[in-house]
């Protein structure tokens, strides 16, 4: 869905379908995605583990390797130009240089043999062809930028050497050396305590709106989402299932799966209640349900949701969701148990 008739989009995602073949059978892990980012924002992809939020993500660098497949028919357009129709040598080009990404856990993205500042400097003597010593200076002046103490000192040390919150700055500080049209950040507050997590949100949104980077946030944490991103895209078996500009999304959520996250968030003063949890489990991606597929798991399901496979429908400005609820609004007042929750029955 293109989110502007006057800006054009600097990633525009469409009927991305990224498959698995593998002897399980045919996981459509990421199954006809749409989606877009302007020049400048942060949107936000958010989902439970197994809806393909980072296949996608890999998806857009050409990171996806057999037995995984990207198919015919995908389209992923940044900067006008299709991804998908480039040479080996013309992606490497783009990757680290126009779109950068931030992985889930440094210690497995950081090369522990190298120090902090050798693999920054990579990236502007690979990009830049720039020369070790001026390399080495843009490695400080990064690290002094994500706001790492003591830089020149830090540069000269190897991973394991750091907390963790400051590894995570230093694979920003590698994401932004070429100052990137795009950052994707895949989870990149995931494995850090709630403290440090303020700080790199902080940090990245400071860095985002100081540089006019454009980020795609992939997180499983709906408050991350509410800190950061302008708009939010709900995904969910491998497709998207609703998308919103970010307070809309939070005050008028209308697909049951993402009710069902925000039931789920913890707020100050429920310390002594019980948080809502959604019923069942993500189903495989070799199988699909038909129809909708969080039929198994939603209050509202009915028989039409069984055989139709639902668009996504309007349901405000701006505001997409993929429910046959947007279509028959008086089935809301009819809730009851999920079929997972009675057993599965079909």
């Amino acid at each position: 869905m293109t989110s502007s008739a006057v800006t054009p989009p600097l990633l525009q995602i469409d009927n991305l379908r990224t498959y698995f073949h593998t002897r399980a059978g045919l996981a459509r892990a990421v199954d006809g995605v749409s989606l877009s980012v302007l020049p400048g924002e942060t949107v936000g992809v958010v989902g439970e583990s197994g809806c393909g939020k980072s296949v996608t993500a890999l998806s857009v660098l050409r990171l996806i390797r057999p037995p995984g497949r990207i198919e015919q028919g995908s389209r992923i357009a940044f900067e006008g130009r299709d991804l998908l129709a480039l040479g080996d040598e013309e992606i490497r080009e783009v990757r680290g240089n126009r779109i950068a990404m931030i992985f889930q856990e440094p210690m497995t993205a950081l090369n522990p043999v190298f120090t902090v500042g050798d693999q920054i400097a990579e990236v502007a003597r690979v990009h830049a062809g720039a020369s070790r010593k001026a390399a080495w200076a843009r490695a400080v002046e990064m690290l002094t930028l994500v706001g790492i103490p003591a830089p020149e000192q830090r540069a000269g040390e190897y991973p394991h050497q750091l907390s963790g919150g400051m590894r995570q700055r230093v694979m920003i500080a590698m994401a932004l050396v070429m100052s990137p049209a795009l950052v994707i950040a895949d989870e990149p507050t995931t494995a850090l305590d709630v403290t440090i997590q303020a700080q790199i949100l902080e940090l990245l949104a400071g860095l985002q709106q100081r540089l006019s980077t454009a980020v795609l946030l992939i997180t499983h944490d709906l408050g991350v989402i509410a800190e950061v991103a302008r708009r939010v895209v709900v995904m969910y078996g491998g497709e998207v299932v609703e998308e919103a500009p970010v307070e809309e999304l939070f005050a008028h959520a209308h697909h049951p799966y993402t009710e069902g996250l925000l039931a789920a968030m913890p707020r100050v003063g429920m310390e002594r209640e019980r948080l809502a949890v959604i019923p069942g489990t993500v189903p495989p991606p070799t199988a699909w349900p038909s129809g909708c597929r969080f039929r198994d798991r939603c209050s509202y399901a009915w028989d039409r949701c069984a055989r139709e496979h639902p668009p996504l429908y309007p349901v405000g400005a701006g505001h997409v969701s993929r429910c046959h609820l947007a279509d028959e609004p008086q089935r809301r007042a009819r809730p009851h148990l999920p079929l997972a929750a009675e057993g599965g029955r079909a």
